[in-house]
């Protein structure tokens, strides 16, 4: 008889899904949920739970807390350095204290800390180490980002991390071209699936014969790439073609003052609801009903929720640009449109050209869904993961029992 090994497998990321929202975390919540049921899983992330708070983890995954729970953004919107930094310690020091109690760690690429000590410990005789690079940023984008000078140092870390990568996955043609371009000297491993369907829940037919409420709602970050605040003035652009258009804006962040002001500026308290961070069952609720997803995000490493909204027979409204992985899901005209640019009237425009094609672009949308689902599924990466896992570990892919 054949059967693989049982692996031993630390995942290694500073977020855990529902603590903190956003579509990496989704992703490494159900690659743990979906490896727990055929290997030993530790994940290894920062803690978000206040004290004496259970924390949520999935089914047959050990979960370890490391550090303390701070805000990870500032209020302008970057990253904070502090929090990686004593998460990358703790991950360090856990590394090296149970270096032989893991076969392999799987890391997030950002924030760079922890991925850079795991390699360390990797280095030292510890766990070998496979990484997903969601993302690659261009020196453009980092000095943009954090300025000139920090920008070349963000630039000369994220070169660094590349060459430290040892078996590299990545999410998109675009990402693996930068990670090659930038120094990463293997083949990435480029995986299609990220989406795990609603896990809480069976899914559900989407609805493609009633007639959807004239709604627009946004999923994410309220992060300044993610150009949360573009959307009050492009619904009120639309809104004089559409008069009784209506917009829900989900998630927080350091935008969020700014969303607030351009709501009242625009006179759109009664039509914009923006109500943070809420339970998935009232986002599902909304996609479900909804004319459109709209996601002005000018850097997408997956963009998983256009598959969230697609599954829903919802197309997607998105913006195109090179270091947005988003707008490869879109097929003009069959399952949303691809803006120019996040400006009001690109967005707008977009918004009144899904709106005049209603139903028939619903249902193109659940079709075009339905005939791609399995490349879109988290289980058509899960054996290529796990073949990395023990290439990686320098098992053999199968035993004989």
């Amino acid at each position: 008889m054949i059967s693989r090994p049982r692996l031993r497998i630390a995942i290694v990321y500073d977020c855990l899904y529902p603590h903190t929202i956003g579509g990496a975390e989704r992703w490494y919540r159900s690659l743990a949920s979906r490896l727990a049921s055929r290997h030993e899983v530790t994940y290894l992330t920062r803690v978000q739970w206040r004290d004496g708070e259970n924390p949520d983890a999935p089914a047959g995954v050990k979960l370890v807390g490391l550090g303390v729970n701070t805000p990870l953004y500032t209020q302008s919107g970057r990253r904070r350095i502090g929090p990686p930094i004593r998460f990358g310690l703790g991950v360090f020091i856990h590394l090296i204290r149970n270096r032989r109690a893991y076969d392999v760690v799987h890391t997030c690429s950002f924030p760079y800390f922890p991925m850079m000590l795991a390699a360390v410990v990797a280095r030292l005789g510890g766990p070998p180490m496979v990484t997903d690079w969601i993302e690659v940023w261009p020196r453009d984008y980092w000095n943009s980002y954090l300025g000139r000078y920090g920008g070349w140092i963000g630039a000369l870390i994220q070169r660094l991390c590349i060459r430290l990568t040892g078996q590299a996955f990545t999410f998109a043609d675009s990402t693996a071209t930068m990670l090659r371009r930038y120094g990463y000297r293997k083949e990435p491993i480029i995986l299609r699936g990220m989406f795990a369907g609603d896990e809480a829940a069976p899914a559900v037919e989407p609805d493609l014969k009633s007639a959807r409420a004239p709604l627009v709602v946004y999923v994410g970050r309220h992060i300044r790439e993610k150009h949360v605040t573009a959307i009050p003035a492009a619904i009120a652009r639309a809104r004089e073609t559409i008069p009784d258009l209506r917009a829900i804006i989900f998630g927080d962040g350091p935008e969020r003052p700014r969303l607030l002001a351009e709501v009242a500026r625009s006179r759109l308290e009664g039509c914009i609801e923006c109500p943070g961070f809420v339970d998935w069952s009232a986002i599902d609720e909304a996609l479900r009903r909804a004319m459109c997803l709209l996601l002005p995000s000018e850097r997408e490493g997956y963009g998983l929720v256009v598959l969230e909204a697609a599954a829903r027979g919802t197309p997607a409204i998105v913006v195109g640009g090179p270091h947005n992985a988003a707008a490869d899901f879109i097929e003009e005209g069959v399952n949303g449109y691809v803006a120019p640019d996040a400006g009001p009237g690109a967005l707008a425009a977009a918004i009144i050209q899904v709106s005049r094609n209603g139903a028939s672009l619903r249902v193109s949308t659940a079709a075009r869904f339905k005939r791609l689902a399995p490349t879109f599924a988290i289980e058509s990466s899960l054996d290529r993961i796990e073949e990395a896992y023990r290439a990686a570990a320098g098992l053999s892919s199968t035993n004989r029992t």
